[in-house]
């Protein structure tokens, strides 16, 4: 408890800007609610003196209150960044269309997409027909012809 006693609003700002610095070499989305509850801490200790024990809860308290109205919003709004992560890339080219660099054969081909060569299934189709990609089913793309 005295180390809380003995720390000074520009303590609370100095470890909010240690948290801060940590969020961002290592974000996790926490660090920074923690180092928002040291900023308020040492603002309101800058405007009104509080004894340690009061300190020690406005930080825990504020502490935890974020960071659970934080899970909470990300819970009801989930981030649509990285929609398209790797491991589901072939999404991203359902609605385009390629054409096709071998036919389609017993149910099975090659499209040009991009810069790349993709496996693709659907109803036999010659070289060289536009097709669009409806779905995806494993790692192939699944087609139709856009005639």
């Amino acid at each position: 408890m005295e180390l809380i006693e003995a720390m000074t609003p520009w303590h609370w700002l100095a470890l909010a800007g240690a948290l801060f610095i940590m969020e961002v070499l290592m974000p996790a989305a926490f660090f920074l609610w923690i180092g928002i509850a040291a900023t308020v801490t040492g603002l309101l200790l800058l405007l009104v003196d509080i004894s340690a024990e009061a300190r020690l809860l406005i930080f825990s308290t504020l502490s935890i209150v974020s960071i659970v109205l934080s899970r909470l919003y990300l819970k009801r709004h989930p981030s649509k960044a990285g929609s398209f992560a790797l491991s589901r890339r072939g999404e991203q080219y359902i609605g385009r269309t390629f054409t096709l660099v071998k036919p389609i054969e017993n149910g099975v081909g090659k499209a040009q997409v991009e810069d790349s060569l993709w496996r693709v299934v659907g109803e036999d189709m010659p070289e060289g027909t536009r097709v669009t990609v409806t779905g995806i089913r494993g790692s192939s793309l699944v087609v139709e012809n856009a005639g």
